[in-house]
């Protein structure tokens, strides 16, 4: 990840500070939590998206870090609200922001991010880059409620797996590497290019992600978190397509059921060794990086290629 980082040095440093600029607030409440933000900030996987597609389509610029910023607000803001409805107390291994000030207190933390985002770009006038990103926040929205609405019959398919994926996780990385083109070069087929590429990234890290509940030789024993939460994930999905009826009730019945019993969730994560489902999850998740390489070498070779390139390997081969 350092060799990547250093590629973008310079802009991920100007950017932290614009960013923390960015987030400010007249109000002490919103200053003491918008700070507590700032400084437990992630990997910031998707301004290195921003700005390594800035400079495969052209030079950085203040658009450019508008861009990195209204993306990181607005995933900000998602993490935030996402907090509130699962009731989940740490993220990151750290206090959420619902669990230090309450949920009332979450929920207007979330708005006033977006708001911000809003703002950046409007007074500004990247009006298509505001765009780009208010589509990746409409369909990330879309995703989540679909999920939500088949979690309840455990009726997903594979191709709905994938269109709700596609918008709950994908859009946003895809809405980076587009935004990101965008600011840099204000081609619209180039973007759509670098679109397209960003949402096969998107998809392959949601697999991976999904992979992670079933544990392996790195992360050590499975989380079956996602079994308990009831969702519907690729190696699950498959696993009850290719079981024998019995087998295929038994699971739906412990999913549905049992999946606060860690004795149960742990016979459903067998069946799902058992019927090939990591290896099919895994066999996808290598198919859309393969898809994603394929767009990005129509882009000539370079640095920023290779460092985004090596992104991509981070992302979807990552250990945690």
């Amino acid at each position: 990840m350092d060799d990547i980082k250093g590629l973008i040095r310079t802009e991920l440093e100007a950017f932290e500070s614009k960013f923390a600029q960015a987030v400010k607030s007249h109000v002490p409440l919103l200053d003491r939590i918008m700070h507590y933000i700032v400084k437990r900030k992630g990997k910031q996987i998707r301004p290195m998206f921003v700005f390594l597609a800035a400079r495969l389509a052209g030079q950085v610029n203040e658009a450019t870090y508008r861009t990195a910023a209204l993306v990181e607000l607005l995933h900000t803001a998602t993490l935030v609200h996402d907090d509130v409805v699962d009731d989940a107390m740490e993220r990151r291994g750290v206090f959420s922001i619902n669990a230090l000030w309450k949920n009332k207190i979450a929920v207007l933390v979330g708005d006033y991010l977006l708001s911000k985002g809003l703002l950046l770009s409007l007074d500004n006038g990247d009006f298509e880059i505001l765009r780009i990103l208010s589509t990746a926040v409409k369909e990330m929205s879309e995703g989540e409620l679909m999920q939500m609405e088949k979690t309840r019959r455990l009726d997903i398919k594979e191709d709905l797996y994938f269109e709700i994926i596609r918008r709950k996780t994908a859009s946003l990385l895809a809405s980076a590497c587009a935004g990101g083109a965008y600011s840099a070069s204000g081609d619209r087929q180039l973007t759509e290019r670098m679109r397209t590429f960003g949402e096969k990234v998107g998809i392959a890290f949601q697999i991976k992600d999904d992979l992670f509940d079933y544990g392996s030789a790195q992360v050590g024993k499975p989380t079956g978190i996602d079994i308990r939460e009831k969702k519907m994930t690729l190696p699950l999905i498959y696993t009850l397509a290719h079981a024998d009826p019995s087998v295929k009730r038994k699971i739906i019945y412990i999913v549905k059921n049992q999946g606060s019993n860690k004795r149960k969730v742990a016979e459903v994560v067998e069946q799902v060794i058992k019927h090939g489902g990591i290896t099919y999850a895994e066999q996808k998740m290598r198919e859309y990086q393969g898809e994603a390489f394929h767009m990005l070498y129509t882009f000539p070779e370079g640095e920023i290629r290779d460092g985004l390139e090596r992104l991509v390997r981070f992302t979807t081969e990552r250990k945690y």
